[in-house]
């Protein structure tokens, strides 16, 4: 039954600043442990939660943000800080020895470094990630190597190099300056921004991409991993469910963007309303508890319906017919690239993108699964990008993005070769009646940097060239993950709890 917590306490642990709050009673309790950029203090309403639960709640300011000094170096501090802080838990005569890692995004990371790097005698006994930032070269670039400029530069302009956070500096810069993020070479940023970003290089220096993810499979705790279709860590958070070794593996996955909201819109039913600190606590006790069955195990809601799934539901291969929408040859050109922000497609000006269009739908379709594009194609210069975009045409009109893929060719100019653009993983119900729209484009500006054709790193360059392509549409294969009878309906809860 919840118990009443006590009043809220700030501490210094190791010079940083933390919270703390125990429940009412003698303990000792098992702790959850939450290390966060942005700011403890707004953590305030989670840790009543998990007091009322039962757990010594602590939250705690990373080095260098908010109440916490020193130089704030993003994923550099966070195992050893972790670590001490940790120690210092389970030294407390209120803690029985368990602890629970908790984290979202940046904090997802804080926890996962400290479960997977730290010494044992630091590590904590569960953990629970949601859309979890596993570092900066895997949130820097696409797992292809396609520069994620849009997010990058916003949470860059918002946190880096500075105690606090202003979420509205990218957007000002903007206002401003709707070229910001035009101008050459993208390194300049910070003076775009008005303010010095001394850490802003190092985003695009680092290339030690998938160290979390290869540290995974020697887990030794049971974990929870909770992702957003429409998160931009979606693929992230699905692999590290998925190569995680600890005794017991869970996943939650639903129709939600990085704040993990079910927002109104097409794929989004209020069956994928999760109340999520309720989920946690029940998880972190079973987790603590030992109860958990071995093995992973997931709930997967199917947007576009009110149904959640399990992933071993997954889906069989299927190639939808496509027919060209236009003509297969266009003009990559950085100076004028293809938008991100928008769903139509343009009807005049010069042709910047292949377009292949299906038939209607004759029946439901229910998507679950890994998706990807097969291209036969061509660019007459030495780098180009392919990306491709697969929207869903609704009966009413309406187009939703379903998914975009990105892969980066090098080689001689004018040579036509066969390649996979990887689509991330769909589940998704499509209505009779709706096409699919794939776009094959060079460029998806601002969301990914544009790729100057001229061999040059994309963050440094100083000049653009046009990229004409041939794409052959008869070797065009889109290949979704479709399942083939209605899928069985679980409860998301039981799923996780089992």
């Amino acid at each position: 039954m919840p118990t009443a917590s006590s009043a809220l306490t700030t501490v210094t642990v190791n010079g940083l600043a933390t919270d703390v709050r125990l429940p009412d009673g003698p303990g000792p309790f098992p702790a959850v442990l939450i290390r966060t950029p942005y700011d403890r203090r707004a953590h305030g309403a989670e840790l009543r939660g998990w007091a009322r639960r039962g757990f010594a709640a602590v939250a705690q300011d990373v080095r260098g943000r908010h109440g916490s000094p020193g130089e704030w170096r993003p994923y550099t501090h966070e195992t050893a800080d972790g670590a001490g802080t940790a120690r210092w838990i389970r030294d407390r005569p209120w803690s029985d020895g368990r602890l629970v890692a908790v984290g979202s995004s940046y904090a997802a990371h804080c926890a996962l470094a400290l479960a997977l790097e730290a010494p044992e005698d630091a590590r904590p006994d569960a953990v629970i990630a949601a859309v979890p930032a596993l570092g900066v070269a895997d949130t820097a670039r696409e797992p292809t190597g396609v520069e994620r400029l849009l997010t990058r530069a916003g949470w860059w302009a918002a946190h880096g190099d500075r105690a606090d956070s202003d979420d509205t500096a990218l957007t000002k810069a903007l206002v401003a300056d709707p070229g910001a993020l035009t101008h050459l070479p993208l390194l300049d940023l910070p003076r775009r921004l008005g303010r010095a970003l001394p850490s802003w290089p190092e985003v695009w220096r680092s290339h030690d991409r998938g160290r979390l993810l290869a540290r995974a499979p020697e887990a030794a705790m049971p974990l929870l991993a909770v992702g957003g279709h429409h998160d931009h860590f979606a693929e992230e958070t699905f692999d590290l469910w998925h190569r995680w070794g600890g005794p017991s593996a869970r996943l939650l996955s639903g129709p939600w963007g990085h704040g993990l909201v079910a927002a109104p819109g097409p794929d989004a039913a209020p069956a994928h309303r999760v109340h999520l600190g309720d989920l946690y606590a029940r998880w972190a006790s079973a987790a603590l508890a030992g109860t958990l069955r071995p093995g992973r195990a997931a709930a997967v809601a199917l947007g576009g319906s009110p149904l959640w799934t399990a992933a071993d539901a997954e889906g069989d291969p299927h190639t939808p017919r496509l027919r060209p929408a236009s003509a297969p040859r266009f003009t990559s050109d950085p100076e004028h690239p293809a938008s991100s922000a928008e769903l139509t497609v343009p009807a005049d000006g010069p042709r910047d993108r292949c377009v292949l269009v299906s038939p209607p739908l004759p029946r439901p379709l229910d998507l679950l699964g890994p998706a990807r594009l097969r291209l036969r194609a061509r660019a007459d210069t030495p780098a180009a990008d392919w990306f491709a975009r697969l929207v869903a045409l609704e009966p009413d009109g309406r187009a939703e993005r379903l998914a975009v893929g990105a892969v980066r060719r090098d080689g001689p100019p004018g040579h036509t070769t066969e390649f996979t653009v990887p689509l991330g993983r769909l589940a998704r119900r499509l209505t009779a009646g709706t096409r699919l729209r794939l776009e094959i484009t060079g460029h998806h500006f601002p969301a990914h940097a544009r790729n100057p054709h001229t061999g040059e790193d994309p963050v440094t360059a100083t000049r653009l060239l046009a990229s004409r392509r041939d794409v052959d549409p008869a070797s065009t294969e889109l290949v979704l993950s479709a399942l083939r009878t209605r899928p069985v309906p679980t409860d998301p809860a039981e799923e996780i709890l089992r």
